[in-house]
């Protein structure tokens, strides 16, 4: 491989690298919904794969069934983290032309 040919892939790295910046601070500001129980447990997760808010009906909030509440919850919860994760990665693959690049998932979160 010449210098040039492998000056050329480094720039063309170096600008993947940029792009892949960019489209994770993007992400970051993205949000997604997901919910439990027919809507009664809603949870929105940010693209940086946070929790930004929960949201529970009080027809659900049953003092004698507390285990169900913590269900819903954790299944809306790990749905909603699902789902951003998807959507980084779908946000990604724009970038990579849905090449799977080995390493990429290690660098989302």
């Amino acid at each position: 491989m010449s210098k040039k040919m492998l000056g050329d892939l480094m720039k063309q790295a170096q600008k993947m690298q940029q792009e892949m910046g960019k489209i994770q601070e993007e992400s970051k500001k993205k949000t997604v919904e997901a919910s439990a129980g027919g809507g009664m447990v809603v949870v929105t997760a940010s693209g940086a794969m946070e929790i930004v808010s929960i949201k529970i009906e009080k027809d659900v909030v049953n003092p004698d069934d507390i285990e169900m509440l913590q269900d819903l919850i954790v299944a809306a919860v790990n749905e909603a983290l699902r789902r951003a994760q998807q959507m980084v990665s779908e946000d990604m693959s724009k970038l990579t032309g849905g090449m799977n690049i080995p390493g990429l998932g290690n660098m989302l979160g």
